[in-house]
């Protein structure tokens, strides 16, 4: 009994840790979406799309993904939103990076031909 209590303990923050790991994944993917979809619009650029993506991670908490990164690029062709950062600590000592990327083709408008 004096073995697995610690080691139960340790288990039940394992899971806790892994679901805040999993929980800040799913915020930058969804960020990143939102950013990509602002930036690959017709007349939308990768400013604007870093911005997006950006504004919705600070509306979102701060406690959710420590030190954020976001970064966007654009092209004729593609535009591209990527968000590095870490999830929240739970285990001492064990810092899980989360990293989302989201791309696609930029929208053009083309008229009748």
């Amino acid at each position: 009994m004096v073995v697995t209590f610690p080691f139960v303990m340790v288990l039940i923050l394992l899971v806790v840790q892994f679901a805040m790991w999993q929980h800040a994944v799913h915020v930058a993917e969804t960020a990143a979406a939102e950013g990509l979809a602002v930036a690959r619009a017709d007349g939308g650029s990768a400013g604007v799309g870093q911005a997006k993506a950006s504004t919705l991670l600070s509306q979102l908490g701060r406690s959710v993904l420590r030190s954020p990164s976001v970064s966007a690029s654009r092209t004729a062709d593609a535009a591209r939103v990527e968000i590095f950062g870490v999830a929240p600590v739970v285990v001492p000592f064990l810092e899980l990076p989360v990293h989302a990327v989201a791309a696609g083709p930029v929208e053009r408008f083309r008229g009748d031909p």
